[in-house]
């Protein structure tokens, strides 16, 4: 499932290239036609990224104009020649020239203002986002049993940190994922919320998730570089049974509560 890096990136894309004018929306696949065709010939107003939600606000009187968008594990938004119309199109965004198409979300609805709110109103604070609120988490984090490493895949909690970013995170400050939230102290939890604030911008900008330090480089260390379908270098996710870059440990590798978690017992013991 994309972290919200991803997700941010695509707002950014739909407000850099589909807001000048009316689009044609449509929905080859036909599962989404009634709601595209309210939206047919109207502009985008503003495409906005909560966590691991898109919300593609429409310029139209309709009471239902917001595009809520969820890709879910399969789920894709390309940007493509307009020409191109491959594959189960769920919604075509298309200027004429270039088109934005989705196919395989998880979610796709079209929505009011008013149900727009109550999806905001339950999600978490996002690092990307200006208006994050850290001040306001912190208490829930730290009166929370539940360990850091099960609240930071919370997305009313931590919106849009994802697998990658939870283990990453741990592992360079040297947190052990099965600390509760009652013994996590303040300036370890500001700790948190800084690097996913950096290592998240970063991923907006890059479109990968690079976490190692520079002395952990390919290059710095005369290593291959990390062959992933997810790209990026990392220091623990999908490393299990690999030697630790820092201490030289095998990385560990359990689920937990469902989801495949992975650190270095020694460098987070």
């Amino acid at each position: 499932m994309p972290e919200g890096h991803v997700i941010h990136r695509l707002a950014r894309e739909l407000n850099a290239g589909f807001t000048a004018g009316p689009l044609e929306v449509s929905s080859p696949q036909g599962r989404f036609s009634a709601e595209a065709a309210l939206l047919d010939g109207a502009r985008i107003a503003r495409a906005e990224a909560v966590g691991k939600h898109l919300f593609v606000d429409f310029d139209t009187p309709h009471p239902e104009h917001i595009v809520y968008i969820h890709l879910g594990l399969i789920g894709q938004l390309k940007f493509e020649p307009a020409a191109e119309q491959a594959g189960q199109i769920r919604l075509r965004i298309s200027d004429g020239v270039h088109a934005a198409h989705l196919r395989g979300p998880q979610w796709c609805r079209l929505i009011t203002d008013e149900e727009y709110a109550a999806i905001r109103a339950k999600s978490g604070e996002d690092p990307i986002r200006e208006d994050a609120d850290p001040d306001a988490l912190w208490p829930r984090v730290h009166r929370s049993r539940r360990s850091i490493g099960s609240q930071l895949m919370d997305q009313k909690l931590f919106a849009g940190v994802g697998n990658i970013y939870r283990a990453e995170t741990l592992f360079r400050l040297g947190i052990s994922p099965f600390l509760p939230g009652t013994q996590l102290q303040r300036n370890e939890f500001d700790s948190i919320w800084a690097d996913l604030v950096g290592l998240m911008a970063e991923g907006v900008e890059s479109g990968r998730i690079d976490t190692v330090r520079p002395e952990h480089t390919p290059e710095a260390m005369a290593r291959e570089p990390r062959k992933d379908d997810h790209g990026g270098e990392v220091y623990v996710y999908r490393r299990a049974g690999l030697p630790c870059y820092v201490c030289g440990a095998p990385v560990s590798h359990r689920v937990m509560e469902g989801r495949n978690l992975f650190w270095c017992p020694v460098c987070q013991g």
